[in-house]
C-alpha cells in the first residue's frame, strides 16, 4: 500500500485493488429503487449474526443505528452506486430496512445541507 493512501480502502495508491463492479456482481442499478443520498436506512437486529462478508457485513455494522447512504459510502470508501445496489441487496434480503422517511426534505434540512456544502 502506498504512504499516499489511507489504511482499509479499497484504493492502492491511484489505481483501486478492487474494482467497483466486483462488489457489485457487476450490477450498476440497485434492486430496491428510492434509495438516494439522504436515505436513513437501520440493520435488523438479527443481521448481525448474518453470514454477510465484506461491505456488507461492515454496512450492516455501520447501520446499528439509522445511518444515510452517503455517510455509508464515506465510511466504507467506496463509491455512492456501489453502497446504493450493496444496501439495495441487504434491504431485498431483509437484513436492512427504512426507517421511516418524509416524503419531502424539509427546509431546515434542505438548509442543514446547504451550510454544510458550504463550509466544505
Amino acid at each position: 500500500m502506498s504512504p499516499a493512501s489511507p489504511p482499509g480502502r479499497w484504493y492502492e495508491g491511484e489505481d483501486p485493488v478492487v474494482r467497483p463492479f466486483m462488489l457489485t456482481a457487476g450490477r450498476t442499478q440497485p434492486m430496491h429503487d428510492g434509495l438516494r443520498i439522504e436515505t436513513q436506512v437501520r440493520a435488523v437486529p438479527a443481521a448481525l449474526s448474518a453470514p454477510l462478508r465484506f461491505e456488507a457485513r461492515r454496512i450492516v455494522e455501520l447501520c446499528q443505528r439509522p445511518t444515510s447512504v452517503a455517510d455509508l459510502a464515506v465510511a466504507i470508501g467506496v463509491p455512492l452506486g456501489v453502497v446504493r445496489v450493496i444496501a439495495a441487496d441487504l434491504i431485498t434480503q431483509g437484513y436492512l430496512h427504512l426507517p421511516e422517511q418524509p416524503a419531502e426534505l424539509s427546509v431546515t434540512l434542505i438548509e442543514r445541507i446547504r451550510d454544510r456544502v458550504r463550509a466544505l
